[in-house]
């Protein structure tokens, strides 16, 4: 079970292999792994950078309470989460979150809720640098609608 945050560029083939690798060599129980990245939107050319801040240390605890409450509930295996911080450009990977289960419901919700936590809650501070400015980014409303589901 693993969080970590990164300022370096992000390679999802990898962290899969690397978490695949990892089950593979547990216990022979995880039947199911379902994983999802999330890119940097270019939103019709308009963005020219994302950036994320986070407190470290604070933001990673924040982050694996929440995986832990998903795992829990969903009866996962293990997980991993992979969160870029600092600037990215549009095309760049953000976010990479695995799970593993026994069954693949099971995987696939626990990643949609551990992702709709990310969206609505997590503690971080995105600013959209765009051709006319920079503005800090909110979640919005349909984020919090999609976490409230796993309230």
């Amino acid at each position: 079970m693993t969080t970590r945050l990164t300022s370096a560029p992000l390679v999802a083939a990898d962290e899969l292999a690397a978490f695949e690798a990892a089950r593979r060599a547990c216990d022979g129980e995880t039947g199911a792994i379902v994983c999802f990245t999330g890119l940097v939107r270019a939103e019709a050319g308009a963005v020219s950078a994302l950036e994320l801040e986070a407190y470290p240390g604070f933001a990673e605890r924040q982050i694996d309470a929440m995986a832990a409450a998903a795992a829990e509930r969903h009866g996962l295996l293990d997980w991993r989460i992979v969160h870029r911080i600092g600037r990215m450009d549009p095309g760049a990977t953000v976010v990479f979150v695995a799970t593993a289960a026994r069954h693949r419901r099971s995987a696939f919700e626990a990643c949609d809720q551990m992702m709709d936590w990310l969206k609505s809650r997590a503690p971080f501070w995105k600013k959209s640098h765009e051709a006319d400015g920079s503005r800090w980014i909110e979640p919005r409303p349909q984020d919090y609608t999609d976490a409230s589901r796993w309230d």
